[in-house]
């Protein structure tokens, strides 16, 4: 069961609450068949967005296109939008073939023809026998499957999630994101995603378009968003991350006086900020030999948090900076210790000092 999918064309949306841009002036183009994330904290805008896409909010202006259609003025039960709730919205009165089959009954499907395609859908979502039992009956998991083949069982272009995975335990809410997007795949539909849980983010998404008082900050690939965020808002929300003070004077970059090579060369002179991501780091003991293509600080252990898969270590470098470094291996160090500090230069990354956000 492939579905048909549209581009989404995002222009110029803007959506005021008083003075407060809830959005502000986004624009944002959604290839067809993609699975987008929109991803941000609480009041960021994300969901305000996605209520715009499903219709259930009209923008203050700007322009929504589902392909080459215009939709902005258009009502929620014409817009061909599958949507799947954060609480799921199952109806306790009905069975779960009844839940799945609403979608068609409203738009006048058969009994017949509307049992049929419901029972297909909750195949798709590994329920098939399931339809007989009330809603009451089943798990958590299951519930959020069923609020799935419902959004799609009438086969929509666009399908839109509003933090559905978010009331599951942490193990079933890992195993539903690839569910998810293995069923994605399989069905082909443009999916819109959204969440504030940055790990959920980056293991479902082709992209992600990171939110920020209304604003898009940075749309890009999971692993361009991590290893290359354009400011500190998208490096603290993306990961762990520990940001030192770099001067950069002629294109040369300084911390704490000692000379370093950086990823891309510097934009600009003057002040910067180092982004350090702690698992990219490594401790070396003060004789070993660091990598050519390395940056190295001397530093001293302050503290070791043991961690099970890993252990956090807290290092202080010569001037006092502090940072954190995330090491799987074997080396055996005490608070106290002496070590060197190893960072590949591919991983020294610069962002603007003024992005404090």
């Amino acid at each position: 069961m492939q579905h048909a999918s549209l581009p989404i064309s995002i222009s110029q949306i803007t959506k005021r609450y008083g003075k407060t841009y809830a959005l502000d002036h986004v624009d944002l183009e959604i290839h067809s068949g993609e699975f987008l994330t929109l991803l941000g904290p609480s009041g960021s805008g994300k969901t305000t967005l996605l209520t715009v896409l499903a219709g259930f909010t009209r923008p203050d202006g700007g322009s929504l296109k589902f392909g080459d259609t215009e939709m902005v003025c258009e009502p929620p039960h014409k817009r061909d939008v599958g949507m799947v709730f954060q609480n799921y919205a199952l109806f306790p009165h009905m069975s779960v073939l009844d839940n799945v089959g609403f979608p068609l009954k409203l738009r006048g499907v058969k009994p017949g023809e509307r049992t049929q395609r419901a029972e297909r859908a909750l195949e798709m979502v590994r329920l098939g026998g399931y339809g007989s039992r009330d809603v009451e009956q089943l798990s958590g998991g299951q519930r959020q499957r069923v609020a799935l083949a419902r959004a799609m069982v009438f086969e929509p272009h666009i399908m839109l999630m509003d933090e559905p995975l978010s009331a599951l335990d942490k193990q079933l809410r890992e195993h539903m994101q690839i569910e998810l997007r293995q069923l994605h795949d399989k069905l082909g539909m443009t999916t819109v995603y959204v969440t504030h849980d940055q790990r959920e983010a980056l293991t479902m998404s082709d992209r992600i378009a990171v939110i920020h008082a209304g604003r898009i900050m940075q749309l890009d690939t999971p692993r361009a968003l991590y290893e290359r965020p354009v400011n500190r808002f998208v490096a603290e929300f993306i990961g762990e991350s520990t940001f030192l003070p770099v001067q950069v004077a002629a294109g040369k970059a300084t911390l704490a006086g000692q000379a370093i090579q950086t990823a891309s060369p510097p934009l600009h002179d003057g002040p910067q900020m180092l982004m350090l991501r702690p698992e990219r780091l490594r401790m070396l003991g003060t004789d070993a030999v660091a990598a050519p293509s390395a940056n190295v600080f001397d530093a001293t252990v302050t503290a070791i948090v043991y961690q099970g898969d890993s252990s956090l270590f807290q290092l202080a470098l010569g001037d006092g900076s502090v940072v954190g470094v995330r090491d799987t291996s074997v080396m055996r160090v005490a608070a106290g210790d002496r070590v060197r500090l190893q960072v590949d230069v591919q991983d020294t990354v610069l962002l603007p000092a003024e992005s404090a956000g």
